[in-house]
């Protein structure tokens, strides 16, 4: 999320990073606890019974984890961790994202397509703009965010972003206001840390249209 992040308040309840060491807002976190045998097991929901361990949003911090033994450390017993734990992270909170807009859409508090966001956008009924990460650069700036923080993501593939429209690819989708935006921009907000930006933009013509 390149144009705004996530907006935090004082109410947000706070853990502690086990990697850091900081206190922030759970909603910047990422909760696991122990599952059968005790394997770490992410708990993108917070809702799985247990003690919880915290990490923040963030790629490093989750592979430090993994790797230098400080889930056991939190735990205060062996543990077991899965390989590939930052990429599972990683491919739950996508889902979990996709989900959240697909809801938006059938609730209809999302659209797709340059036009239909267009509209949103000069109506002033569009909360968050939603551009695909391998769209274009140029067909892209030809619309314009809402101000404010956290009123643009662009984490998601066109492919990604498709599968909440149930379409094959989207570039443009705008969402209006309503509880659903707000756990949208957070869980993008938490899969910005774990998604590195590597889907380079051509800067040419816009690569894909909406379908």
């Amino acid at each position: 999320m390149t144009r705004g992040g996530l907006a935090k308040t004082n109410d947000d309840p706070e853990r502690k990073c086990i990697v850091s060491g900081e206190s922030q807002p759970k909603a910047g976190l990422i909760r696991f606890c122990l599952g059968p045998e005790d394997m770490i097991v992410p708990d993108i929901l917070g809702r799985l019974p247990g003690r919880g361990f915290y990490v923040s949003a963030d790629r490093a911090m989750i592979e430090k984890a993994a790797t230098k033994g400080l889930f056991a450390r939190a735990a205060r017993q062996p543990v077991k961790v899965p390989e590939g734990l930052a990429d599972l992270c990683e491919a739950l909170l996508t889902r979990r994202v996709i989900d959240l807009i697909s809801l938006a859409r059938k609730a209809s508090c999302a659209v797709m397509g340059y036009e239909k966001v267009k509209d949103w956008l000069m109506k002033d009924k569009a909360r968050v703009l939603i551009q695909s990460s391998d769209g274009s650069e140029r067909g892209k700036t030809k619309l314009r965010a809402p101000d404010g923080e956290g009123r643009y993501i662009d984490i998601l593939s066109a492919g990604e972003l498709g599968l909440a429209f149930g379409r094959e690819r989207a570039i443009h989708a705008a969402l209006a206001a309503g509880g659903l935006t707000t756990r949208v921009v957070e869980e993008a907000a938490r899969l910005s840390g774990l998604r590195a930006q590597t889907v380079k933009q051509d800067g040419g013509e816009t690569a894909f249209k909406d379908t």
